[in-house]
């Protein structure tokens, strides 16, 4: 349950500690830390692999783009993909914005998901390059387009919000971890909820948490 509420929820772990006590749990924040640590990438890890095994994901048409974090005062990019439902495929941390950063994630996407039939990104050239060097036709590859990657765009508003959470990151590895962690998580929990009923909204969000449940329980 720490672990859950830390990544889903924008809550320092101080307000991980004081939630659970509420609830009878005595614990300190950095218990918390602890376990986000130790058992997050576990969980993470496991839903990846459960999801991908389902193929929970669509090779129709991924989304990427990149994102500036700042990691201990000094800018770094954070690389993300996301299928046309939001699904979080990956995401890759680098200090520079290159061809070269752009086909770590690409490679790094495919080896898990495959190739997808388009590729929407922003006009960044690197993007164009890197797809070059896959093998990948420009047919497939689509820039144009005022809102085309909103998509990708707005994934990364909860990423944004936890951010802001934890007061930003320290090191590239830590960020490489929450962004991991997160990306399953959210995977998870998130329900497009405007696309169901009621109810149907609150079977899915019950099934989900039980599932949560039992990946601590083993």
């Amino acid at each position: 349950m720490a672990v859950m509420l830390y990544v889903r929820f924008p809550l320092s772990l101080r307000n991980v500690e004081d939630l659970l006590n509420e609830r009878g749990v005595d614990i300190s924040h950095e218990t918390v830390r602890f376990w986000w640590n130790r058992f997050g990438p576990i969980f993470a890890g496991e839903i990846k692999r459960r999801r991908i095994q389902a193929l929970r994901h669509s090779h129709w048409k991924w989304h990427v783009d990149e994102m500036f974090v700042k990691v201990n005062g000094k800018v770094c990019y954070l690389w993300r993909a996301v299928d046309h439902e939001g699904e979080v495929l990956d995401a890759v941390v680098t200090r520079r914005r290159d061809s070269k950063a752009a086909l770590k994630l690409l490679r790094k996407v495919m080896r898990g998901y495959g190739k997808p039939e388009v590729i929407v990104t922003d006009k960044l050239k690197s993007y164009g390059a890197a797809l070059r060097e896959l093998g990948i036709d420009a047919n497939r590859h689509e820039t144009s387009g005022r809102w085309i990657n909103n998509r990708a765009e707005n994934s990364h508003l909860p990423l944004r919000r936890r951010e802001r959470a934890m007061q930003r990151f320290r090191r590239m590895r830590s960020l490489q971890k929450f962004a991991a962690v997160h990306g399953s998580v959210y995977n998870h929990f998130h329900q497009e909820r405007h696309l169901y009923s009621r109810q149907n909204f609150k079977d899915n969000r019950t099934a989900a948490l039980n599932e949560w449940r039992e990946l601590f329980a083993a």
